[in-house]
């Protein structure tokens, strides 16, 4: 929930090609919005100016870039790529099969919220492996967020909540953890904080990548 909690971790070296991508995209849809609006969007604390919904031509090219981007082969995506398996594989297939969630999905939230780093906080507060903001945990019933275990079953009840929420759109449950439901609300759509649809972006090619490397632990396909 990156406003909320996003982490300073780095992304992994072998999604290099992908992070450069995707920031290469973000600054396309900066240049587009800000030629059409004269002015750059708040951020996801404050109110936006001209909304840049999820179906917005420049938002969609940037998803579809950064699929695209992700279908590198997983060998040369280094040892430390999002298709690897981790330790935490089998805890997130579980959560993600109790709250009806794409494990590739969760796996792809994990990986850009905390990297994997199950002790990771952010400057605002948030922290663990899905980077829960205290008030949020607290209400997912989460009672340590540094413990794998708690944080990936509060982090995948809050997105099933986000995904219910936006009639089971993945990219709108994806910026609602990100930037809040309310801010999704407003715009109808992916809000216009290049924060929150680099975001998203990032979150869907990681999960295309694992889904791609794991294809039979993986359910469905992207929205």
């Amino acid at each position: 929930m990156s406003t909320e909690a996003l982490t300073a971790a780095s992304a992994p070296a072998g999604e290099l090609a992908v992070s450069q991508r995707v920031a290469q995209l973000q600054a396309l849809v900066e240049q587009t919005r800000q030629a059409a609006t004269g002015a750059v969007p708040a951020p996801p604390t404050t109110a936006g100016a001209a909304p840049a919904s999820s179906g917005s031509p420049a938002f969609a090219q940037a998803l579809q870039s950064a699929t695209a981007a992700s279908a590198t082969p997983a060998a040369a995506q280094g040892s430390s790529g999002s298709s690897q398996s981790t330790p935490y594989d089998a805890l997130i297939a579980q959560a993600a099969q109790r709250y009806g969630l794409d494990p590739a999905v969760l796996h792809g939230l994990i990986q850009q919220e905390s990297g994997f780093d199950p002790n990771s906080q952010s400057s605002v507060g948030a922290s663990g492996l899905t980077q829960l903001m205290p008030g949020t945990a607290s209400s997912m019933g989460v009672a340590n967020p540094l413990n794998p275990a708690e944080s990936i079953e509060g982090g995948a009840r809050y997105l099933s909540q986000m995904m219910s929420k936006f009639g089971g759109n993945t990219t709108d449950a994806l910026a609602a953890y990100n930037a809040g439901p309310g801010a999704v609300q407003q715009y109808g759509g992916v809000p216009p904080y290049a924060e929150t649809q680099s975001y998203v972006s990032k979150v869907l090619g990681y999960a295309e990548s694992y889904r791609q490397a794991n294809p039979a632990t993986s359910a469905g396909s992207l929205p």
